[in-house]
């Protein structure tokens, strides 16, 4: 017999689950793992919660309960849901890969490459940093112009180069209203960059010419990697991003457009990192943001939604373990599609190396092939919304960054901010943050401050331009850990072998394992080999072994019971064989008995400071 469809309850069998029970069942898990709830003040779950550097809280359990604002529908305003009412269900987004090769022949391959190979526009990095302004028709030499999208980046040598691509068109015959992409003005963004105050009247004369005859064709890029890359956090990048866009349209509409004329002229481009929710719920507080902004200065609801570029975050890429940069900018470049961004950059992995080769931009290209074609990512319009939890972190995040925007405009606008330092400031204060987590491996890097691989052989890429300097510094979340790497590889070089801790590894596997092992995957993020003693407590063999191991630091790893027993005594050993610092793994004060830690110089725990722990055993081991 058929039951009707009205008629099933699928967990009519089973009692609803209420969030008190949830927080019993939390509580149990947490007693289990040593965790004293008896002086708990609040919900337990506030043991689990955990705060972005925009001070927003992440909850480890969203329900309908939560409280956001409506977030509409896709096409429509606050277009957070996407700026398109179809999505990326019909052509996806748009493959947007980066070109930088300073030699036009070679821009040129990798340019059909990547056009005959699944990308669908093509951002030209033009001037000191990349391509021969000069050299760009050279490269663009097979390129149907009014098929495929060109976005340019100039720098200070903006108007030149879209004069120059403007001029091609013509020559070529391409209508105006067949050329499509960016002219890529951006001096707000430049001075991020270099630290020169730069006119606004490039960028507006651009973007009146374009707005009068060139309909798919923008004049002005709002990049906001500068902030990104300075540190900021994802509301500081949004802000700024605001910000500078309500900037130009002051700019433009003083130059004679009219309110939507001047936004159509705007495409944003921000950071997608690994972390997939945050990059999500960026992608669509921006929408929300200039929806708002559009809201405010009369625009018409059709050109409120914003134009997204998102680029595989820069600051996220490694030079070490670089193929681990492939898992990265897959998950980032998910997050951008999942996100609603209209085109997406992925970095090739080996940027951190120099010129990316053929082999890099292929697996670049084609992740963005295997997402849309294999695992269809775009065919779901907005897959993330309805998620309590992406629908809360959108809300706050958008309300961190207006309340940062707001911030800037009371400061008299972009240019102010940045002229006065107040950008500066706020961002060195979030990377001085990021830093202190990623010292203390609390924000993970894979390849780098974990799970290192001093045996690699990183693969040979010729260098590339030097990037512009003299505004905001451009950091890399893991240049100090593998600053640190350059120094043990500079040791190798001059003597023969790496720097060594030894590693005296009491009593049987079972007990030293863990320890031994963290110690160890600690140690070589520094480029720190770690030779081991073998399974004993015996004082004199494990000095013996310290002898012939050629170290002069040591590092205890056992339990804490081996400890109390045999800590003491292979210390005084240790010291007597030559040790000139001993440390121990596990936290200090845990031990039994007064004298279990005696003769140990520090301490290796989860959440040390573990850039400290590496500068101070280099420096003992004599590494310049």
């Amino acid at each position: 017999m058929t039951v009707p469809r009205e008629e099933l309850s699928l967990a009519a069998d089973f009692p609803a689950p209420g969030r008190d029970q949830w927080r019993e069942l939390v509580a149990g898990v947490l007693r289990k793992a040593g965790r004293d709830l008896e002086n708990l003040t609040g919900p337990v779950e506030d043991l689990l919660a955990t705060t972005t550097y925009d001070g927003v809280t992440v909850a480890p359990l969203h329900t309908a309960e939560d409280d956001v604002p409506d977030p509409g529908l896709p096409g429509l305003p606050p277009f957070v849901r996407g700026g398109r009412p179809e999505g990326g269900v019909v052509s996806g987004w748009d493959a947007r890969q980066r070109h930088a090769h300073p030699d036009p022949a070679v821009t040129r391959e990798a340019v059909l490459a990547d056009l005959e190979n699944g990308g669908t526009s093509l951002w030209l990095v033009l001037g000191e940093e990349g391509l021969p302004v000069e050299a760009l028709p050279e490269a663009l030499a097979d390129v149907y112009l009014d098929l495929a999208p060109v976005v340019l980046d100039a720098g200070a040598r903006t108007e030149e180069a879209a004069d120059l691509l403007l001029r091609l068109a013509a020559d070529r015959q391409v209508p105006p209203h067949a050329l499509a992409g960016n002219l890529g003005a951006d001096p707000l963004g430049l001075r991020a960059r270099t630290g020169v105050d730069h006119s606004l009247s490039v960028a507006t004369e651009l973007a009146l010419r374009c707005a009068n005859g060139f309909e798919r064709l923008r004049a002005i890029t709002v990049d906001a990697l500068p902030y990104h890359e300075a540190g900021g956090s994802d509301a500081e990048e949004l802000g700024c991003s605001v910000a500078t866009g309500v900037a130009y349209l002051r700019a433009l509409t003083g130059a004679g457009l009219d309110v939507d004329a001047a936004f159509r002229q705007l495409e944003f481009r921000y950071a997608a990192t690994a972390d997939q929710f945050l990059t999500i719920a960026k992608l669509r507080a921006a929408r929300r943001l200039w929806a708002r902004v559009g809201e405010v200065c009369g625009a018409g609801e059709a050109v409120r939604g914003q134009r997204q570029h998102a680029v595989t975050s820069p600051a996220m890429m490694t030079a070490r373990d670089p193929w681990v940069n492939m898992l990265r900018t897959t998950v980032a470049c998910f997050a951008a599609g999942v996100g609603g961004a209209d085109a997406v950059t992925v970095q090739p992995f080996d940027t951190r190396l120099g010129l990316p080769d053929a082999f890099a931009r292929r697996i670049a290209r084609n992740t963005h092939s295997l997402l849309l074609e294999e695992s269809n990512v775009a065919r779901v319009i907005d897959p993330a919304g309805g998620s309590w939890y992406v629908e809360r972190l959108t809300d706050e995040l958008a309300a961190a960054a207006w309340a940062w925007f707001t911030e800037i405009e009371r400061a008299g606008g972009m240019a102010a901010a940045l002229a006065d330092g107040l950008v500066a400031r706020r961002l060195e204060e979030t990377w001085r943050r990021r830093a202190d987590r990623i010292a203390h491996r609390k924000d993970p890097i894979t390849g780098v401050s974990e799970f290192p691989n001093l045996a690699e052989r990183l693969p040979e890429r010729a260098p590339a331009p030097a990037p512009s300097g003299g505004g905001l510094p451009r950091h890399r979340y893991a240049e100090e850990f593998e600053a640190l790497r350059d120094r043990s590889d500079a040791h190798l070089a001059a003597t023969g072998s790496r720097p060594a801790v030894f590693l005296a590894t009491l009593g049987p596997v079972a007990a030293h394992t863990a320890r031994a092992t963290f110690a160890a995957n600690l140690f070589q993020a520094g480029g720190i080999e770690t030779p081991t003693s073998g399974a004993t407590a015996d004082p004199g063999e494990i000095a013996t072994a310290f002898t012939a191991s050629g170290a002069t630091v040591a590092c205890l790893c056992s339990s804490d019971k081996v400890y109390a027993e045999s800590a003491a005594p292979v210390a005084r050993a240790l010291k007597a064989a030559g040790a000139i610092r001993i440390w121990l793994a596990g936290k200090p004060g845990e031990r039994a008995g007064s004298d279990a830690e005696s003769g140990v110089d520090g301490y290796l725990f989860a959440g040390c400071d573990a850039l400290d722990v590496l500068r101070t055993t280099l420096r003992d081991l004599g590494v310049a």
